[in-house]
């Protein structure tokens, strides 16, 4: 690498980083994404080092670097935020249900789900929502087969009082030891 190119870059740098991190600060949602692209200014900067201007110019030069960075940015949210709002209102048609749909109790089942903790919530998920059999689940947690059927029975009764916390009885049909909770694995 020439010094001289690279005494120009750094001379550029310190004489102007102050001013473009502020023109983008201005411009930007976060702090965060202001100093992605200030430091992809300064990259394309140093990609084009022949074409940066000496004296004032390369500041004016790099104000332009900046505005387009900080449009393909924008650009790039847009695309980010349209693309997360087609996937939630996709999940939301295939896996949702209205409290409606769902029937009676579903709010309070709701609740009394969310109470446990959250490898209660792991374990439970896996097993209803899944449908995974204790050996599949143990393939996915890393443990034993018996450690996955202890900790589904104790899941299962730790649910079993926070429903009973949230007003739902529990009858004989419905306690944790019948719950339909444990899938049997296949020979």
């Amino acid at each position: 690498m020439d010094e001289e190119v690279r005494t120009h870059f750094e001379e550029v740098y310190r004489n102007t980083y102050e001013q473009i991190l502020g023109y983008v600060m201005r411009r930007c949602a976060s702090p965060e994404d202001a100093a992605d692209i200030v430091a992809e200014t300064y990259m394309v900067a140093w990609r084009r080092i022949g074409e940066l201007p000496r004296g004032e110019r390369a500041k004016l030069w790099l104000y332009g670097t900046a505005r387009r960075v900080l449009a393909n940015h924008r650009r790039g949210e847009r695309r980010r935020e349209t693309h997360h709002a087609e996937l939630r209102a996709e999940t939301e048609r295939l896996y949702a249900m209205t409290v409606a749909e769902a029937g009676p109790g579903t709010q309070a089942v709701s609740e009394a789900f969310e109470r446990l903790g959250d490898d209660d919530r792991e374990l439970l998920s896996l097993a209803i929502w899944e449908d995974l059999n204790p050996g599949e689940i143990a393939g996915v947690l890393g443990c034993s087969r018996n450690a996955v059927r202890i900790r589904l029975y104790r899941a299962r009764k730790r649910l079993a009082r926070a429903l009973e916390e949230t007003g739902v009885r529990s009858s004989r049909e419905s306690s944790p030891s019948r719950m339909p909770l444990l899938k049997e694995e296949s020979p």
